[in-house]
């Protein structure tokens, strides 16, 4: 019996619904409808930007429902017609190392599907196998939808990076399903898609002497709004207008700090964001709650922190930095503080294994800069992996790793350090405490 949709339909999506397309379009449009008629949506939208973002990178055992469902689709000869990027790859032996039994685990038990599943993904419609990160949006990967585009993405970074920084239109989707909507250039229409679901129930207002760390700004945002939209004011002050590297760098930071200590999808920067820019102060719900954040609520919220190391004061195995990954600008600016920092502490490498990580795309970029050469001499390690998805099991979980990734701090036992901090660690000009 074929499932009838509260939203409005059109003949063409009906069709599909109805089977009339094949059984498993029908099934993909149905998955489409009943999520949409869960949170209210009125209709389909027509994806205007229809490259998507997928989270599912890696062969995991979890997976495991997956991987048929993907057959199913190659089958049937679907695929994404513009294709699709995705979140990082797990592994990266050469750049990040891992001991036998780490390799064993993540081989055997933990990533053991990667090649196969990376080989489905093709399948599906990935057309560059370079593209797999999670700041797919930056311009050496060319994921950049504009202004007002309708998009389906997953992953929380990219998402809210697309409804904030670029202008585009996207809910908080899942891997499976944004692979449905973006196959079948379909979302249904609710949330951030529509105008009130744009608009900010919480104003923020800073009350700051100098540029909060985006980790802990966003992190501190993130706790306090949740899932609802906040308008920020005050940041204009120290941020230069879109599209500064530097800015970009800063809110994609920011961005990814706010979903992951919260579930932030969209947030306004008022003189800086596109929506903000255009509508201002119309985008504040009438009701809205305003929290007001100054250097000692910053300094309260970093202090909250919980540490989840057994011993503070252990020699880190590893440092991460660059999650989400980095942008190009961030790569060379790291250069330059590595080498003051060993400078400061006479040291000529680095004391602490780092890996810094990127898309592979922009790896590439930097490798032909001057600075490279400088970063490599230094022992730094660049590498495309997520650090997440590393940290994230039995093994490397249970070893000191430190970070200034909120993000990474949030989902495993990661340890976090503001970016000063972090340098002095690794240039050896302190020690962990």
């Amino acid at each position: 019996m074929m499932y009838e949709p509260k939203m409005t339909l059109l003949d063409e999506e009906r069709a599909i619904l109805e089977g009339k397309e094949g059984e498993t379009k029908a099934k993909m449009m149905e998955v489409l409808v009943r999520y949409g008629d869960i949170f209210g949506a009125d209709r389909l939208l027509p994806l205007t930007y229809k490259k998507g973002h997928f989270v599912t990178s890696f062969g995991i055992s979890m997976l495991k429902p997956v991987y048929p469902l993907m057959d199913e689709l190659i089958r049937s000869g679907l695929k994404a017609p513009d294709g699709f990027t995705m979140d990082p790859r797990p592994i990266d032996y050469k750049n990040c190392n891992a001991g036998p039994l780490e390799k064993l685990v993540f081989d055997h038990f933990v990533y053991g599907k990667q090649a196969f599943y990376e080989k489905q993904l093709k399948a599906i419609g990935m057309k560059d196998m370079q593209d797999f990160t999670c700041t797919c949006y930056l311009k050496e990967v060319g994921n950049t939808p504009k202004k007002g585009d309708v998009i389906s993405w997953s992953e929380s970074s990219a998402v809210v990076f697309a409804n904030s920084v670029l202008g585009a239109r996207c809910n908080r989707n899942s891997g499976i399903l944004d692979t449905f909507a973006t196959i079948l250039g379909k979302t249904p229409n609710f949330g951030f898609t529509t105008e009130e679901g744009r608009k900010a129930k919480w104003e923020i207002v800073l009350k700051v002497k100098k540029l909060p760390e985006a980790q802990i700004l966003g992190s501190a945002i993130g706790i306090k709004v949740q899932s609802e939209v906040p308008y920020v004011r005050g940041l204009d002050k120290f941020l230069k207008p879109l599209p500064d590297e530097d800015t970009i760098g800063y809110l994609k930071d920011f961005g990814a700090a706010s979903a992951s200590n919260g579930a932030v999808g969209l947030y306004h920067i008022e003189g800086i964001t596109p929506d903000a820019l255009e509508k201002g102060e119309s985008l504040l719900k009438e009701d809205r709650q305003v929290y007001v954040i100054d250097d000692e609520e910053l300094e309260r919220v970093y202090k909250s922190y919980p540490m989840m190391w057994k011993k503070g004061n252990l020699k880190p195995h590893k440092a991460f930095i660059g999650c989400p990954h980095l942008t190009l600008k961030q790569l060379l600016d790291w250069t330059n503080r590595m080498e003051e920092g060993l400078r400061r502490s006479g040291k000529k490498k680095l004391v602490v294994y780092t890996v810094f990580t990127a898309a592979p795309k922009v790896g590439d970029a930097f490798k032909k800069t001057p600075e490279y050469e400088k970063f490599i001499r230094f022992g730094a390690h660049l590498s495309f992996i997520c650090p997440l998805m590393y940290v994230d099991n039995p093994v490397a979980g249970a070893k000191p790793i430190i970070t200034n990734s909120n993000k990474l701090r949030t989902y495993s036992a990661s340890r976090y350090f503001k970016d000063a901090d972090i340098l002095d660690i690794i240039t050896g000009n302190k020690e962990v405490r």
